[in-house]
């Protein structure tokens, strides 16, 4: 359906230019007659509005310049435009030389009409494509699946985070980032941002600087580093931990599993433990739609997370919070998909058949601090993301909103399935116990049957795991091995 509106629009696109150049015309043969009526007549005159349009389209064609003129207007665009209609010009002023009168005033317009006539079309097409251009960069700020976030956060969610010492791992990143902006506008008494990555830590220290009210407190630290956590701690006494910080790329941490295993579940363990310590209050784990009955590594470790947020101790103060993508998250499908349509493509799909779930990165972001507020003994949230897209519908909205139509000028290749992956990702809501909140786009699964000895044994193989020198396929094996025993 998609692909004939895409060459509708192509004779649309034709269709515009013809009426443009026919105004253009008529323009020009009134200026020429003061507005009065031409001295052969108007048949002669519409006669020769037919001919001077369809020669203006074929020179605009044998010149290129229909191609990409629409949607991504371009200098030499305007070059190649005022080339065809100018040699269009020169067409007429050479027939009117060489053809008789009053025999052929059809094919012989005015000189000035011809000259005119070049200059007033040019200029119509011009803005015309400058508007079109113009209406297609505005449509691009839209959101891309027209859901908006709930931008004005509730009482209890100011309140938990007003007045309190808040850090948050992986602050640098798209999530981590967000959350740190929300945050800050809230009143914390510090906000500490932990991140490895120095220029990450620099971005979002410079960003929060005009905006933050509270003290920031920027500290370049991977979370691993027990003994620099453990100082982290005893210097700033969080009351809150929101833990960002992990491993994401599916297809990275498959091909590098130790420190997926190591980055995503023995440090998330780490720090907990930590946080069990220092008395923190709210310890908050964010989780993916890819800890559902995990396929991958990165998924797997996740589902562990979740498993450690269930099984830990404390009431009401460890939880996670699972979502899917998040749109413009780096290295993401959208942003990939930005760069490709930059380069001129192709845009690469693994699968037309692959959905996953989207969701902005303000609106999870909101949804992740209303769960973190909410009070109970459930210690896992899933965020209502909508229904799932199709991969290849979003890079098909992509190409468009560009001034592409897909596969006619934008080609879409279909690389097949990485390892690990899906074709469809599931947010796990339909489980036994699974409950919407009083916030309809929070869904409360509540806990696990997951023990603390069950939690300690698979901390104890995970360990043995990363220490061991086992190939990468029996790491990969072994993780996910490690997350069924324990669902």
């Amino acid at each position: 359906m998609h692909r004939c509106l895409d060459r509708f629009r192509t004779i649309i696109a034709f269709a515009a230019d013809a009426a443009t150049m026919l105004a253009a015309y008529y323009l020009s043969l009134a200026l020429r007659v003061d507005f009065g009526t031409p001295a052969y007549g108007w048949m002669q005159a519409h006669m020769a509005a037919v001919v001077v349009v369809a020669l203006q389209m074929f020179a605009m064609s044998v010149a290129r310049a229909h191609r990409d003129s629409w949607g991504r207007f371009r200098i030499k665009h305007a070059v190649r435009m005022a080339a065809a209609l100018c040699g269009a010009a020169a067409f007429f002023i050479l027939l009117r030389i060489v053809l008789p009168a009053p025999d052929h005033f059809w094919a012989r317009p005015p000189y000035t009409v011809s000259l005119i006539n070049a200059v007033v079309c040019w200029v119509f097409m011009m803005v015309t494509r400058i508007l079109y251009a113009a209406w297609l960069a505005e449509k691009r700020k839209e959101p891309l699946f027209g859901r908006a976030a709930e931008t004005e956060l509730p009482p209890e969610v100011k309140s938990l985070f007003a007045g309190r010492r808040v850090m948050v791992t992986g602050a640098g990143g798209t999530i981590g980032s967000e959350i740190c902006r929300q945050v800050a506008i809230l009143g914390p008494e510090a906000l500490v941002l932990v991140e490895r990555s120095e220029n990450a830590l620099y971005e979002i220290d410079r960003r929060l600087r005009s905006r933050a009210k509270c003290p920031l407190f920027p500290e370049m630290v991977d979370i691993r580093e027990s003994a620099r956590m453990e100082k982290l701690f005893e210097e700033h006494r969080p009351e809150i931990v929101i833990h960002a910080a992990a491993y994401k790329h599916v297809p990275m941490v498959e091909m590098n599993p130790r420190e997926g295993l190591a980055n995503n579940f023995l440090a998330t363990l780490d720090l907990a433990a930590l946080s069990t310590r220092h008395g923190v209050r709210r310890f908050v784990f964010i989780s993916t739609d890819k800890a559902v009955d995990p396929s991958s590594v990165m998924g797997a470790t996740k589902r562990l997370g979740e498993l450690a947020m269930c099984a830990l101790g404390g009431a009401d103060v460890f939880r996670a919070v699972r979502f899917g993508n998040v749109i413009g998250s780096s290295g993401s499908v959208i942003p990939l998909f930005e760069e490709q349509v930059a380069e001129g493509g192709p845009m690469t799909v693994t699968d037309a058949r692959m959905t996953r779930y989207f969701m902005s990165v303000a609106e999870a972001v909101s949804l992740v601090l209303r769960a973190a507020a909410m009070e109970g003994d459930d210690r896992l949230y899933v965020l209502d993301m909508g229904r799932p897209r199709r991969i290849v519908e979003v890079a098909e909205e992509i190409a468009r909103r560009h001034g592409y139509r897909p596969y006619l000028d934008m080609p879409i290749v279909f690389t097949g399935i990485r390892p690990g992956e899906k074709l469809e990702e599931d947010l796990g809501v339909d489980v036994p116990g699974a409950k919407r909140t009083a916030h309809g786009k929070i869904f409360a699964l509540g806990g696990s049957s997951v023990t603390q000895e069950d939690l300690e044994a698979a901390a104890s193989r995970a360990r043995e795991i990363c220490a061991s020198e086992m190939p990468d396929d029996e790491v990969r094996a072994a993780v996910l091995a490690l997350v069924r025993p324990v669902q």
